[in-house]
């Protein structure tokens, strides 16, 4: 008898969402513990607001971290708290802090290796000049692959970041601001299906690339792929 298990991309998709998921909450919690270590005033809504993440959400993870014995708690004035690390929550911010440096050395290699791909299949079809969406981590990555191959990065497109440059290249925040470039590049990683979906409404989708391993679905224009065919 067969078992049916799905397609390779479903299982693959529900395979990693609990580690994306623990890879979320690890990250909150090194900066948390951080946060916490290097300061002597810390308040939920400061945390809050330096993660970027709901009140709610900080106050789930401070009692996570209150339970697993990392932060202890103490009254202040004005009926506030404060926090401090335990031995056990400097031990764990540690731990965080390596296991998040080697997860970044890991996306920087696959990232600069798929955007150094991507600018081949560039080169090759006589594109000189693209443009990236979303100014970031793997924007800068991109930038760096970039300078490796002859195409020319006019912009950035971030239409929330405060940044004038990355790398050297100008970043505008509207899309009636881009130079012309034959290509749009997505280096967006807070939402990229998301950024691909809102370009793919006034720009045509096959001029819009993005690094494999982002994994985007173009939907009608040619199911999940890395590159527009």
């Amino acid at each position: 008898m067969k078992t049916h298990r799905g397609a390779p991309e479903q299982r693959l998709a529900s395979q990693n969402e609990p580690a994306v998921e623990q890879d979320q909450e690890g990250d909150s919690t090194r900066l948390i513990l951080h946060a916490i270590e290097s300061r002597d005033r810390v308040t939920q809504r400061g945390l809050a607001a330096e993660l970027g993440i709901a009140l709610g959400l900080t106050n789930i993870y401070l009692k996570r971290c209150l339970s697993k014995g990392l932060i202890k708690m103490r009254k202040a004035p004005a009926r506030r708290y404060a926090y401090y690390l335990t031995s056990k929550g400097f031990t764990e911010k540690a731990r965080l802090t390596a296991k998040f440096l080697r997860r970044s050395l890991s996306f920087f290699r696959l990232a600069r290796q798929d955007c150094a791909e991507l600018f081949d299949q560039c080169r090759n079809r006589g594109i000189e000049k693209v443009a990236f969406v979303g100014a970031g981590d793997l924007c800068e990555i991109a930038s760096l692959a970039a300078l490796d191959s002859e195409v020319e990065v006019v912009a950035v497109l971030d239409e929330v970041t405060n940044r004038q440059k990355v790398a050297g290249i100008p970043v505008v925040r509207r899309l009636d601001q881009l130079p012309a470039a034959e290509i749009l590049v997505i280096t967006d990683t807070r939402d990229p299906q998301a950024c691909f979906d809102r370009l793919a409404e006034w720009h045509p989708p096959e001029k819009i690339l993005f690094p494999g391993f982002l994994h985007l679905s173009r939907g009608r224009n040619g199911g999940r792929e890395g590159r527009s065919r």
